[in-house]
């Protein structure tokens, strides 16, 4: 049922669906760009089409008060952001102990302009021994969609250029902050 109501949501906004998700038990997804506010209830509603049960990380403020259920019932994880080693080691944890299990990162950790892309996604995805699946919105195209999956090899800068190939012609809503595509040199080490 949740997959025919986001169909008919997502055919009268006139959004489509691009690359379907990889049929893996787990994996982290790349949620990318992510540069409005928008984007969450796509996510959500692009999940649905699919049939997935997403995860997804979001900074713990927004789940004060009654916004709390409604984001933990679609799927969201409340984030601690001061506690950038301990988020990486407990989603590895998480990710290690689950039998299926997708959670779904913005790599820029914000929808504000960024130089570049925090590492978390990246070492939870190699901590855990799980694919990368970039995920996307591109609002230039209204589609919605995955890539190709790409496994961690430790050598985060030659993986970040096979990703930034993938998303060199993906737009935010808001195009001029979404982040390059490489590592945020100027980020405190986020393993």
């Amino acid at each position: 049922m949740r997959s025919w109501i986001a169909r008919m949501i997502l055919l009268a906004v006139g959004w489509r669906a691009g690359g379907a998700p990889p049929k893996l038990n787990k994996y982290v997804m790349i949620a990318a760009p992510h540069t409005s506010s928008w984007d969450v209830p796509l996510l959500v509603l692009f999940a649905w089409l699919f049939k997935m049960r997403v995860r997804w990380m979001m900074k713990s403020e927004m789940f004060r008060g009654l916004r709390g259920p409604f984001f933990r019932a679609l799927g969201g994880l409340p984030i601690d952001r001061s506690q950038r080693h301990n988020m990486v080691q407990q989603c590895v944890d998480i990710l290690k102990q689950a039998d299926e299990m997708v959670v779904a990162v913005p790599p820029e950790g914000t929808r504000a302009a960024t130089q570049g892309w925090k590492t978390g996604f990246y070492y939870i995805a190699l901590g855990a021994g799980v694919p990368i699946a970039p995920g996307y919105l591109d609002y230039a195209t209204k589609r919605g969609g995955f890539g190709p999956i790409l496994t961690p090899t430790g050598d985060i800068d030659a993986d970040m250029e096979i990703l930034r190939d993938f998303y060199r012609d993906k737009y935010g809503k808001y195009p001029e902050r979404f982040g390059e595509v490489r590592v945020d040199r100027g980020e405190t080490d986020s393993r």
